[in-house]
């Protein structure tokens, strides 16, 4: 019987693991797209970090990557920069697996 329970905890543990590299994974993810867009609006320093906040706090909020996406496009029309929907996504593939590479190294490391 030990052995179930022990196998059990194993998986949650494995669950627990993934879901932690999943989120942290979507968040750096989300923070270079943001710095990506805000550069490309001609943000930088405290303004290109605020507007990355902003991305992530429209994921913490339950935003979804197509919300991601509207956001920029909304604020990319506003400042008439002509970057379509498919280049937007596309850096968004892009940086996921950036995001992954470098949460991977961290977490080898950690």
């Amino acid at each position: 019987m030990a052995t179930f329970e022990d196998r059990e905890k194993s998986y949650e543990a494995k669950w627990a693991h993934d879901e932690d590299v999943r989120f942290r994974t979507l968040a750096r993810r989300n923070k270079l797209l943001g710095l990506w867009a805000a550069a490309e609006m001609g943000l930088s320093g405290a303004a290109a970090e605020s507007y990355a906040h902003d991305l992530l706090d429209l994921e913490v909020k339950g935003g979804r990557d197509e919300d991601l996406a509207q956001k920029i496009r909304a604020d990319f029309d506003a400042r008439n920069i002509a970057l379509s929907d498919h280049v937007i996504h596309r850096k968004m593939e892009e940086l996921l697996v950036e995001a992954r590479e470098q949460v991977m190294r961290e977490t080898k490391k950690g």
